[in-house]
């Protein structure tokens, strides 16, 4: 058998070093052709990568149009989706005005955010965004990966690896309540140490994490606890007991079986005009139980919740005047919602306990999304609605009629990306002009 000597050993060691920090000194400084080596990389990556975020193409136009004589909510709309750059998708956030043109867009880059994360073969996606007066973005990259706050620019201000998703909401105080979850399956927690009642396989844990404005994680509650220990935990056998009778006692078809989607901080200025609730309180969704319901974050205390009116619901939302509005996906059977009749948005009033539905009417379109979606309800009444797998953005006046609208463009085999989320703020072009990094050209449309 041939010798391997310790002096060839350190010498071929050494060299894998030295290849290594030269890699690394290109890599730093994007000397070429690091470039051209990246760019090869994010093209192989797209093609191994699987697309899971686009569907098939369900509009036949696409970009941004006024439609009928409706007035439009004045503003500029962030759209968070992904585009594609050189032949490689890549997630992005970008501001447009009403004819579609970009104002503004961030640098995000999945890999460099957090390269130890990122799943082998799979293109990181944006879900959960707060916009701040400043052009600083804090959004979440999932599958699991983290929370970053960036500026105008890309620079990142920090970084919070983990299981972060969905959702990002400021409180009054400028912290900030995010949608977490735990990193593996498991049976039991610290309040719970025999295991949660009926649940004898492991399953994720849906948590809300409190991150100050700096980054700081200030603390972490367990959704599954406080569902346990307000006694809703009727909600996990509703969702998922089985009409056969056959399927064994504690089966579970998931281990997914709350699914977080939103958490939302009840604000200062708009306490008052609810009596049940104080500032600070947090309006949560959980949408593989069909339930929505308020948290008192100090003591745990599940103050009021809904379940009924829902189905795959998201988005949440404190209106005022007492009223809770919520996306209510209504999922069914079919690929076009033709069993419940589509997506609407619903308002429930605690106090009162009152329903209400604001869209659709007699003079809506068809709209409907079986997963994601949100809502926002501006400031003249108009309703701005994401259709998330039909990668649609639509503004509706108060009577249900379209107003406007943006759709992102297929691709060459007829694909369409989702849209993970579309807010309209009270923004101009000159308004962002203050921002580092603002862009002194607007991109015109098509860029949809």
């Amino acid at each position: 058998m041939p010798s391997f000597s310790r002096s060839k050993a350190v010498f071929l060691l050494s060299g894998a070093v030295l290849f290594f920090l030269i890699g690394f000194g290109f890599r730093a400084g994007r000397i070429p052709p690091n470039d051209a080596l990246e760019q090869a990389w994010k093209q192989a990556k797209s093609l191994i990568s699987e697309p899971h975020f686009l569907n098939d193409q369900a509009y036949d136009r696409e970009g941004a149009q006024t439609v009928g004589s409706g007035v439009q909510h004045s503003g500029l709309t962030l759209l968070v989706s992904v585009w594609k750059t050189a032949g490689s998708w890549e997630p992005g956030i970008k501001l447009i005005n009403q004819r579609g043109d970009t104002i503004h867009a961030w640098r995000i880059h999945p890999e460099e955010l957090f390269p130890t994360l990122q799943e082998k073969g799979r293109i990181g996606y944006i879900h959960g965004t707060q916009l701040l007066p400043d052009g600083d973005l804090v959004f979440n990259i999932e599958p699991r990966m983290g929370t970053a706050r960036v500026d105008a620019c890309g620079t990142v201000q920090w970084t919070i690896a983990g299981g972060s998703h969905h959702s990002v909401g400021q409180a009054s105080d400028g912290s900030f309540w995010i949608s977490d979850i735990s990193s593996h399956p498991r049976t039991k927690s610290k309040e719970f140490p025999n295991g949660y009642p009926g649940l004898d396989h492991p399953v994720y844990v849906d948590k809300i994490a409190h991150v100050s404005s700096s980054g700081d994680i200030i603390e972490k509650i367990n959704l599954l606890d406080v569902i346990y220990e307000n006694d809703l935990e009727k909600h996990i056998s509703k969702a998922y007991i089985s009409a056969d009778a056959s399927v064994p006692t504690g089966t579970l078809p998931t281990e997914d079986i709350t699914h977080l989607n939103d958490v939302e901080p009840l604000s200062e200025n708009m306490a008052d005009e609810y009596p049940q609730f104080e500032t600070g309180d947090l309006l949560i969704s959980l949408r593989n139980l069909h339930l929505v319901f308020v948290l008192d974050p100090d003591t745990q205390t599940v103050k009021w919740h809904s379940s009924k009116p829902f189905t795959m619901q998201h988005d949440p939302d404190f209106m005022g005047d007492g009223w809770i509005g919520v996306f209510d996906n209504r999922r069914d059977f079919t690929e076009t919602g033709n069993m419940l009749g589509g997506s609407r948005i619903v308002a429930v009033q605690p106090q009162s306990d009152s329903l209400k539905s604001l869209f659709p009417t007699s003079l809506s379109d068809t709209f409907y999304t079986a997963v994601g979606g949100k809502w926002q309800r501006l400031d003249n009444g108009n309703l701005l609605l994401n259709e998330y797998t039909e990668g649609r953005v639509v503004e509706v006046a108060p009577d249900g009629r379209t107003v406007w609208e943006w759709i992102k463009s297929p691709t060459d085999t007829g694909q369409v990306p989702s849209v993970q989320e579309a807010t309209r703020y009270d923004l101009t072009k000159e308004t962002t002009s203050s921002w580092p990094c603002a862009s002194e050209e607007t991109v015109r449309s098509p860029s949809s």
